[in-house]
């Protein structure tokens, strides 16, 4: 083996790096010469006596480098004889203690600026900070145990209340179950129909992509029921089998349609009649601004057939990954028994502040604001598009949500004109990948279909915006 060389420098300086320990420069020499193929399988090392010597470090130094290479595999010990090389495939090129070594400084990371325009006035992070110092401040106890696996009691609690002031949904706490997200909730309820033996899951068509992703991933067989202007066609369903059919009749993504209580009831009819449940995913329903929100599905059902999904993203911010599921009590009593399988993948520690920030009246203040600048929002793009653009842009008006779907006639493509928007800051995603085809335009070029996030541009800018998109779709 190669002489050892060690660094005996301590640098007391302020701000100045210790150096390495005098152990670890040992064992990464060694290591270093080992995967390098300079200390061949076998060869025996230097006693810890002479190491000691040799290096004038203690033999408790010298013990310790070595255990390290024992504990890792690259050397083993044989009583009575001493340290051996172990069989160890070398390698080509920098050594490998070297190359994982690199040490990476926090002042080289900066945070990105977001790739969209945003608006700080929709959300009051001041009253979010204030509930979530309440929790550190007064609660950091409870922090030092992991979250129930159905979510805090607490936010389960403010939740029941509010989904039936708001939504007419009615559920005790213990029907609700949280998670980090639709999809985290989607997949509980997955392993719930897989008890309940429904294998088959009807998706609209276009509809929200991850969910669908989630029941396919998860073994179902789909099938895509097409939606008009008053939600899914309810005679393309499944009969004579047990089956699940996910819908959002309150507020259709992307099409914006809202079901009637007409078709309501022939959709719960069906579920009765074909021991089926409906999942009724009613994102962002309370982000309606003209007239009183459409109340849930839910509220009518009678015979435990519609699980409710609801999610805080759009009514807080996106970062909070909060969801929540209200289950018919057949289904809730199935979730009891397998919840302890399953770990809570949602932030203890944001669950809290979320439910003091419903209980002191703060989530219900800045959904009536959101709902007015939202509102302001919505009229100022429709405008702006019919200013500016009505002879190759048409916009669908869904009266709530936080997009618009646009039908955009241009020679050029989906993906392309949704690059020249984020140009601009603007976010405005193709509908492709939801089963959206292209349609017809005139003068042969096609018709294709976007969604445009309106909510997060500041109202000041939104129209000026606007206008520089269309420009740029013009070009």
């Amino acid at each position: 083996m190669k002489p050892i060389i060690l660094n005996t420098k301590n640098t007391e300086t302020p701000g100045e790096e210790k150096s390495r320990s005098l152990y670890l420069q040992i064992y990464d020499q060694i290591k270093s010469q080992i995967l390098q193929g300079e200390a061949s399988a076998g060869e025996k090392l230097p006693s810890l006596r002479i190491l000691s010597r040799d290096l004038g470090v203690s033999i408790t130094t010298a013990e310790l480098a070595y255990n390290q290479l024992l504990v890792e595999g690259y050397i083993i010990s044989r009583p009575q004889s001493g340290y051996y090389v172990a069989q160890v495939t070398s390698i080509q090129g920098e050594p490998a203690a070297k190359k994982s070594a690199i040490l990476y400084d926090i002042n080289d990371y900066t945070l990105e600026g977001s790739p969209y325009l945003y608006d700080l006035s929709c959300f009051d992070f001041n009253k979010w900070k204030k509930c979530s110092a309440k929790v550190f401040n007064e609660y950091s106890h409870l922090l030092l145990f992991e979250s129930e696996p159905q979510g805090e009691a607490a936010l389960r609690f403010e939740i029941a209340k509010y989904v039936y002031n708001s939504r007419g949904v009615t559920a005790s706490p213990d029907q609700i179950v949280i998670g980090a997200g639709t999809q985290q909730i989607t997949s509980h309820l997955s392993r719930i129909l897989r008890k309940m033996d429904i294998h088959h899951v009807s998706l609209e068509s276009p509809g929200y992509l991850p969910v669908q992703r989630q029941f396919s991933d998860g073994g179902f067989t789909i099938s895509h029921i097409p939606v008009g202007t008053e939600g899914i066609d309810i005679s393309r369903l499944p009969v004579n089998i047990p089956s699940a059919v996910y819908v959002s009749p309150s507020n259709q993504f992307p099409t914006g349609a809202v079901m009637p209580v007409g078709r309501r009831y022939k959709l719960l009819d069906w579920a009765r009649a074909n021991h089926s449940i409906i999942i009724e995913d009613d994102y962002d329903s309370e982000l309606r601004y003209f007239g009183k929100p459409v109340p849930a599905m839910q509220g009518l059902d009678e015979n435990g057939c519609v699980v409710y999904l609801g999610s805080f993203s759009s009514t807080l911010f996106p970062a909070v990954k909060i969801s929540y599921m209200v289950l018919p009590p057949k289904l809730s009593a199935m979730f009891d028994k397998i919840k302890d399988q399953y770990t809570q993948t949602c932030s203890k520690a944001e669950q809290l502040t979320l439910a003091f920030f419903m209980e002191d009246g703060y989530y219900y203040t800045g959904i009536k604001k959101m709902r007015n600048l939202y509102a302001q929002k919505l009229q100022t793009a429709l405008n702006a598009f019919g200013r500016w653009g009505s002879d190759f842009v048409s916009t669908v008006d869904t009266r709530s949500g936080i997009n618009l779907s646009l039908r955009v006639r241009s020679a050029r493509s989906a993906g392309e004109l949704s690059a020249a928007a984020r140009s601009l800051k603007l976010q405005v995603l193709p509908l492709a990948q939801m089963s959206e085809t292209d349609e017809p335009g005139t003068d042969d070029l096609p018709a294709h279909r976007l969604i445009f996030y309106y909510n997060q541009v500041p109202l000041a800018d939104l129209e000026e915006r606007i206008r520089m998109l269309l420009e740029t779709w013009r070009e």
